[in-house]
């Protein structure tokens, strides 16, 4: 694997940083224009950047151990590549000129846990092109660029949460997020919790999952109901009115959207623990996203003393769980989670404690 002094040939001119995330409630809401709480992980993905000095872009990531490599001219990068190629083209689409470039790329986060790594990713690539260049880009466009990147270059039809929390989000509070205004605002952690994330061991493929195949459902719910975006839906009864599985897509979406309102006014952490809970159901149930062994990891979850609520993160088909716990325990609940868990012959394993104390608590 090359280090950096190979790869660039000397020091790099910049450095940039951006968090992955762990979503607390709203999954599946953010293309529905609704409500979400996430908070940002201590993992984070690293980007140096120097220019080339030729007519090529050059990507390299010890993570895959692969270089990447397209023309100025408009030649397609490929696999991760194409994430950072999507942040350059649209940076030049604001008009801004972007030499060729080598950029080289470290990460902590696990990929294919759902802490969203590639969200990261891009908006690391954006921050270090921001501070290489010195164009204005503030954080909410950044991150509308960011889903862009994501949108027309891999070819995932997704929302803005991820990009939002990567851009806007810190390790100690949530972040609301309304996704149809943008509007959003950090909102404290019940007090005397921790959080843990655990990896179901099963890795999640956003790309190849049905991901775009629930977002069309949702669009189509949408207009049988007559309204802009499910987040519209002033009586969540109206929803039974629909076939399935259209009924039970909104039906997610829609008390989903009502879960986060709650939890953004302030609650205890039982109740905090039983909205995690209630969503896990919901994806399990109605949005059809969460697989036996993230249903296997949660429930052990829940059984551990000190453990308020517990449920997917991510849009699901692997990946990982986040539980709340009480402050103190969620190293000890996650280990005896998972001694149950990994005793049928699964893999799972703790990511991180994502620390969740408040400026000035004690």
């Amino acid at each position: 694997m090359m280090n950096t002094d190979t790869f660039f040939g000397g020091a790099p001119e910049v450095n940039a940083s951006a968090p992955g995330r762990v979503n607390l409630l709203g999954e599946h809401t953010d293309y529905n224009d609704g409500f979400m709480l996430p908070v940002a992980t201590p993992q984070r993905t690293m980007v140096a950047m120097r220019r080339s000095g030729d007519e090529h872009f050059h990507f390299y990531s010890p993570t895959f151990d692969q270089t990447v490599t397209f023309a100025h001219d408009g030649s397609a990068a490929q696999g991760y590549g194409s994430y950072i190629e999507g942040c350059i083209r649209l940076v030049q689409l604001e008009g801004v000129q972007v030499p060729p470039l080598r950029i080289y790329i470290t990460t902590t986060l696990p990929v294919g846990s759902g802490l969203s790594s590639s969200a990261a990713l891009e908006v690391a690539t954006l921050r270090a092109l921001r501070a290489l260049l010195g164009f204005e880009l503030d954080d909410v466009r950044l991150a509308r660029i960011a889903q862009r990147a994501e949108i027309e270059y891999a070819h995932v039809n997704c929302g803005i949460m991820d990009q939002m929390a990567s851009s806007l989000a810190d390790e100690t509070n949530m972040l609301f997020i309304d996704a149809r205004t943008l509007e959003h605002r950090l909102v404290p952690m019940p007090p005397d919790t921790e959080l843990i994330v655990i990896d179901s061991g099963v890795a999640r493929k956003l790309a190849a999952s049905k991901y775009n195949e629930r977002r069309a459902e949702c669009e189509e719910a949408s207009r049988k109901l007559g309204v802009r975006a499910l987040r519209d839906v002033a009586d969540p009864e109206a929803v039974e009115s629909l076939p399935a599985p259209m009924r039970q897509r909104a039906r997610h979406v829609v008390r989903e959207n009502l879960r986060v309102l709650e939890a953004a006014e302030g609650v205890s952490a039982e109740r905090f623990g039983e909205l995690m809970n209630a969503s896990h159901v919901s994806l399990r149930d109605d949005y059809e996203v969460s697989i036996p062994e993230l249903d296997a990891l949660c429930d052990a979850l829940r059984a551990q003393p000190g453990v308020f609520g517990a449920r997917l993160t991510g849009a699901g088909f692997g990946g990982a769980c986040v539980a709340l716990c009480r402050a103190g325990q969620a190293e000890g609940a996650a280990a005896a989670a998972l001694a149950a868990y990994n005793k049928h012959g699964r893999q799972g394993r703790i990511l991180v404690p994502v620390p969740t104390e408040q400026k000035g608590q004690q």
